[in-house]
Order: structure tokens, then sequence, then C-alpha cells
């Protein structure tokens, strides 16, 4: 239940690439999220974070902070391929404060029709 498995994960070039082209948008303050129903009924997640946000450890930090929120909310997602991209200001963020901002963003997605 509280694992994140490489079924959970976007994890080839394509699967981003098909992502980005057909993807539907959230916007928040520190992220941007790119959605997209799949056929695979569960959700898929990728983390993306660019050299604009900062160094490689800030980079990681953010990417280890949302992948914890999903690990541990995994069963209110729906079943969608998602793409959070780190914007910046995210580097600025505790847990709590992604926590607050991911909440939102599942919210809307979980009242998507899938």
């Amino acid at each position: 239940m509280f694992t994140f498995t490489k079924e959970e994960r976007l994890r080839r070039r394509a699967d981003y690439l098909g992502l980005s082209a057909a993807a539907h948008k959230i916007h928040t303050t520190s992220f941007l999220i790119l959605w997209a129903p799949n056929s695979q009924g569960s959700c898929r997640i990728g983390i993306t974070a660019s050299r604009k946000v900062g160094n490689a450890v800030i980079r990681n930090r953010i990417k280890r902070l949302v992948r914890e929120y999903y690990r541990l909310h995994k069963a209110h997602f729906p079943p969608l391929d998602i793409n959070v991209i780190a914007r910046r200001g995210a580097e600025k963020l505790d847990y709590h404060s992604v926590c607050h901002e991911l909440d939102r963003v599942v919210e809307r997605l979980a009242g998507i029709p899938c």
C-alpha cells in the first residue's frame, strides 16, 4: 500500500511526450501538473524539476517530497497519468506546504470522470 513501484511511475520518454501532447493542465503556485487519462486502471506519476529550480540537491529534495506525498496519498488518485513539474519557488517549500498544494490538486483530479 505505501510503496512506489515501477508500475506506478512514468519511466519512458514516450510516456512523457505522449502526456505533454494530450495533457490537461492544473497550475499551482509552485507546480504545473499535466494529466491525461490512461487505460491501465491505476495512477502513474512522473516528477520533473529543471535546473531553473535549483541545483541537484534542491531538485532531488523537491522530487523526494512529491514522491512521499504520492506514496502516502495514492489511494486518492484516480487512474491518470500525471506529471508534476516543479516551478521556481518550489525550493522554498517544506513537506506541509507541498501537501497543502497537492491536496487541492488531488481534490480537482478526483472530480474528473475517467
